[in-house]
C-alpha cells in the first residue's frame, strides 16, 4: 500500500495550528470559582486545592498564576509527601460576605515574586565547636538531649517560623515547648537570630532589636500550643523537661516541609513516645500564613489504648487575670490577656483556639511534675485522627496596638474563630 500524504490548504493549516495551540492552552489552564458561602467577611482565607482538581500539562517547577479580575492571587505550591512533585496550591485571598471569585490559574517559568510574608529558619551545629549551618531536617535520638550533650545544638532551641505579624519558635532539644517572638514590623527577622558572629548559638533574642524580640516566658510549661496525654489522671509531657538527660521519645524527625511567600509548614515525627507504661507514635505538623497572629497546629496520635485523652497545654505564666473561654463557629476560644510577658514588662494575649467537635473540657496543669504553669485543654483522640487548633498571640508592641486592650483582643479572637469556620467552596472548570 502507497503512503499517502495529506496536503492542507494555508488557510486549513492555519486553523490547525490555531485549534492546538488552543488545545495546549486549555490544558495549561484552569477557571477557579472560589465562594465565601458565608455570611461574614473572611480575610486572608487560607485555601488549598489538591493537585488532583486541577487539569494539567505544565513542565515540573514552574509557578502558578493565578488572577482575578486585574489581580495576581498570591500562589505557592507544596511538596506535602516530599516525593518531589507538588500536592497542593496553597493561596491566601479575601472575602466579602458571599463573595465569588472566578480567577484564571496559568502557569510561567518566571518566579512572579510574591512578597515574602512566611519563613522558618532552623540552624544545627554538629559539635560545640563548629559552628552552625542551615539545615532542612533533623534526626535527635533520645540521648541527644541538650543536658547530656552539654551544649545546645539549635540556633533558637529549634526551628522557629513567621508570617507577618509574629513568630514563634519549637524547642526541638527535647522539651517541645513552644514560644513566641513579638514582632514590631512585617519584614521577615534576620537569618542570624540567635547565632552570634562566629556562627556559634547564642542568646541574642532576649533583648529588643528593631524587628522585636522573644517575649514569652516558657518555664516547664508547653508553651503555647504544646500537647501531652492525660492517662489515668496522670499528666504525660510529650518530651522533657531541660535538666533531664534522656528523652521520653526514642527518635524525633524534624524537617522544613514548605517555605514559600504564603506558606510554610513544619513537620515533627515522634517515633516510640514512652507514657505511662505505652509506646506511642504522633506525628505534628504546624502551618503559618499571612495576616493572622498565629499558627494552625495539626497533630495526631497513634498507640491509643482508648483510656487516653490529648490535652493541649496552654501556658499561664505571670497571669493575674480570668480565663475567658468563649464558643465562636466550629471552636472553642481560650483566651488570657495580661503582662504575660518576661517580668510582666508588656502587655500580651494569648489563645487557644480548639475545635468544638473534640473538646472536653480542661484541668490546670499541677504545681510541680514535668508540665506546670498550664492550662491543659483536653480533646478526644482516636488513633491516627488528626486534630488542628490554632496557638494566638497578640502583642501591644505589634503592628496592630490596639492587642494593649482587652476586649479588643478578645473581639480578634473570636472573630477569627468565626472566620476560620467559613467555609470556602471551591470549583475547577
Amino acid at each position: 500500500m502507497k503512503n499517502t500524504v495529506k496536503l492542507y490548504t494555508p488557510i486549513a493549516l492555519s486553523v490547525l495550528i490555531f485549534a492546538s495551540c488552543n488545545a495546549q492552552k486549555k490544558s495549561n489552564t484552569n477557571t477557579i470559582v472560589l465562594k465565601n458561602t458565608s455570611n461574614i467577611e473572611v480575610p486572608q482565607k487560607a485555601i488549598s486545592i489538591k493537585r488532583n482538581q486541577l487539569s494539567l500539562n505544565n513542565p515540573t517547577g514552574t509557578y502558578p498564576v493565578l488572577i482575578y479580575k486585574n489581580d495576581t492571587i498570591p500562589a505557592q505550591v507544596n511538596d506535602l509527601d516530599a516525593d518531589g512533585k507538588w500536592d497542593e496550591l496553597f493561596i491566601v485571598t479575601d472575602f466579602s460576605p458571599k463573595q465569588v471569585k472566578t480567577a484564571t490559574l496559568s502557569w510561567s517559568d518566571t518566579d512572579p515574586k510574591f512578597t515574602i510574608k512566611t519563613s522558618v529558619r532552623f540552624g544545627k551545629r554538629e559539635a560545640k565547636n563548629l559552628p552552625v549551618h542551615p539545615a532542612r531536617d533533623e534526626v535527635l535520638m533520645a540521648t541527644e538531649v541538650h543536658k547530656k550533650l552539654g551544649y545546645q545544638k539549635y540556633q533558637t532551641d529549634g526551628p522557629s517560623w513567621e508570617n507577618d505579624k509574629v513568630g514563634f519558635r519549637h524547642y526541638l532539644d527535647g522539651r517541645n515547648s513552644k514560644d513566641v517572638f513579638g514582632k514590631k514590623i512585617p519584614a521577615i527577622t534576620p537569618e542570624d537570630v540567635g547565632i552570634n558572629s562566629k556562627g556559634a548559638v547564642e542568646d541574642n533574642y532576649h533583648v529588643m532589636h528593631d524587628w522585636g524580640r522573644d517575649i514569652f516566658p516558657v518555664g516547664n510549661s508547653a508553651g503555647l500550643g504544646g500537647f501531652a496525654l492525660l492517662i489515668d489522671n496522670k499528666i504525660n509531657r510529650l518530651g522533657i523537661i531541660g535538666s533531664d538527660t534522656i528523652n521520653n521519645i526514642e527518635k524525633t524527625t524534624f524537617k522544613i516541609v514548605s517555605e514559600g511567600p504564603v506558606n510554610s509548614i513544619l513537620s515533627y515525627n515522634y517515633q516510640n513516645w514512652e507514657a505511662s507504661g505505652n509506646k506511642y507514635q504522633a506525628q505534628e505538623t504546624t502551618s503559618i500564613w499571612p495576616g493572622m497572629y498565629g499558627y494552625k497546629n495539626t497533630i495526631s496520635v497513634n498507640g491509643l489504648k482508648g483510656k487516653e485523652t490529648l490535652v493541649i497545654a496552654y501556658s499561664n505564666l505571670n497571669n493575674q487575670n480570668p480565663l475567658q473561654i468563649i464558643d465562636a463557629g466550629d471552636f472553642v476560644c481560650f483566651i488570657l490577656h495580661d503582662k504575660l510577658t518576661y517580668e510582666r514588662q508588656w502587655i500580651l494575649g494569648t489563645a487557644v483556639i480548639v475545635p468544638k467537635s473534640v473538646y472536653k473540657g480542661y484541668i490546670e496543669a499541677p504545681k510541680t511534675g514535668k508540665l506546670t504553669d498550664s492550662y491543659l485543654i483536653k480533646l478526644s483522640a482516636k488513633n491516627n485522627q488528626q486534630v488542628s487548633y490554632y496557638p494566638i498571640a497578640g502583642w501591644e508592641l505589634s503592628a496592630d496596638s490596639n492587642f494593649k486592650d482587652s476586649k479588643y483582643f478578645t473581639n480578634y479572637v473570636t472573630t477569627l474563630a468565626k472566620q476560620l469556620s467559613a467555609k470556602i467552596k471551591v470549583e475547577v472548570k
